[in-house]
């Protein structure tokens, strides 16, 4: 089981993303708000008590100040993504990539790209399936389908040339 977490439900519309390509990839995940500055407490408990609970990785948002995913990775041994979210309080997401990403040694959070929940679902799940076959071909089947869909689209753009691609 995956968790996502976010600091806030404004962060929701980002963090679904993640949920979503869970969902497709047939993966059971949970979503909460376990917010670092607001819920300290919550944050250190669910932290703590995530692996013993069977969770396999955290997938955790945060914009702004972005503490979260750093916080949740220094108190768990699973492994954590953290997702940038450009919030409403963000410098243009800068501040919320930054503190996600500088992590000092021995606490590491792998970090994906300013609201890109979606591949922080699929590193979760690629994290599965190295352990699990069946989560692994249903990922190879997920990237075949992404080779497919861009090979639809040069095709179509050698066929068509560029000046009437798009049109």
């Amino acid at each position: 089981m995956i968790s996502i977490i976010m600091g806030s439900d404004s962060d929701l519309p980002v963090m679904r993303q993640a949920a979503d390509v869970l969902k497709e990839l047939d993966i059971p995940f949970e979503v909460t708000i376990v917010s670092a500055h607001r819920t300290p407490e919550r944050m250190f408990e669910f932290a703590k008590q995530a692996h013993g609970r069977g969770i396999k990785a955290i997938i955790a948002g945060a914009g702004g100040a972005a503490h979260l995913p750093g916080m949740v990775a220094s108190l768990s041994p699973l492994p954590v993504i953290g997702v940038p979210v450009k919030s409403s309080n963000s410098i243009d997401g800068w501040d919320s990539v930054l503190s996600i990403l500088q992590m000092p040694n021995g606490v590491p959070v792998a970090t994906v790209a300013l609201n890109a929940a979606k591949n922080a679902g699929i590193l979760a799940a690629q994290i599965i399936g190295a352990q699990d076959e069946a989560v692994l071909g249903r990922i190879l089947a997920y990237k075949q389908d992404l080779a497919e869909g861009v090979k639809v689209k040069y095709t179509r753009l050698e066929a068509e040339g560029y000046e009437d691609y798009r049109k």
